[in-house]
């Protein structure tokens, strides 16, 4: 049976993803396909080129560095995380994303963006790891209101995880018959409505689409959790997710507080790595 991996996003949540990711390499469990929403597919990137504890690291060395994600950014740029620093700097030059072992790796990667014009999810394979699929990385994880859309081929893309943010389907859609979803909220996490819609539909006039998308995510969400439920009942995914909540702020600058996640998300998958051994026998 096809094998799959499934990757939450939730901004520096994102740093338990790549504390189980790290595991996962570490005892040589592969996939045959994945797929990763804004942080889950920015960090899950590492486990098609390979690269234990680069997340963590270049996370921890530039997480106060304004160039990355501040205010400061925002003000001068539009993007509160900074995208040359955090794609053209870091990836190839700071912190070098290895290229040539992400396009030798056949496990094919997708990210999952939310298509600005028509609020629907859109899904991209990512084989090269730089040019096109660089733009392909932004969208996904470009944040409504603190993101300028990102425009590719005509197309204008923000954060996947307002329309898809499990993609177990699409995964199950693809072939893959045995998936693990990794989730980087508690299992008695569930969404609540957005606040101030009034006032993010004012900011995001522009795009009613996306306003439209972030107003029932919480009913979208709350369906892919009661589905990823339901398929771990019957046997067919393997659920990953913290103990309690994390508590680490989206932008978080502190890190300690990234190593903390990190460190939660390799205790986890280190606790389930027998269980998750005889899930993919």
């Amino acid at each position: 049976m096809s094998t799959g991996i499934v990757m939450e996003g939730g901004a520096m949540r994102g740093m338990f993803t790549a504390g189980v990711l790290d595991v996962l390499m570490e005892n040589g469990i592969g996939f045959d396909g994945a797929a990763g929403v804004s942080a889950g597919v920015v960090f899950g990137c590492n486990l098609k080129s390979k690269q234990i504890g680069r997340a963590l690291r270049y996370n921890k060395r530039f997480c106060r560095d304004w160039r990355y994600c501040s205010i400061w950014s925002f003000i001068f740029t539009g993007n509160l995380f900074g995208t040359e620093m955090c794609y053209e700097k870091i990836p190839f030059y700071y912190d070098p994303f290895d290229l040539e072992t992400y396009r030798k790796n056949p496990m094919p990667l997708y990210a999952v963006m939310t298509d600005v014009d028509t609020g629907k999810p859109v899904y991209k394979e990512l084989p090269e790891g730089s040019g096109i699929d660089m733009l392909y990385f932004r969208g996904s994880a470009s944040m409504p209101i603190v993101s300028k859309p990102v425009e590719v081929l005509g197309h204008r893309y923000l954060d996947g995880g307002m329309t898809d943010s499990i993609p177990l389907k699409f995964m199950q859609q693809k072939g893959y018959e045995k998936n693990v979803v990794i989730l980087t909220q508690p299992s008695d996490y569930r969404k609540s409505p957005a606040g101030n819609m009034h006032i993010i539909g004012a900011i995001l006039r522009k795009y009613p689409a996306v306003v439209r998308a972030m107003a029932r995510r919480h009913i979208m969400y709350n369906k892919e959790l009661a589905y990823v439920r339901r398929c771990a009942a019957d046997g067919n995914v393997f659920v990953i997710q913290p103990p309690a909540s994390l508590n680490i702020d989206h932008t978080e600058h502190d890190p300690d507080e990234l190593q903390r996640v990190y460190d939660t998300g390799r205790r986890t998958m280190e606790q389930k790595l027998d269980e998750l051994k005889e899930f993919m026998a």
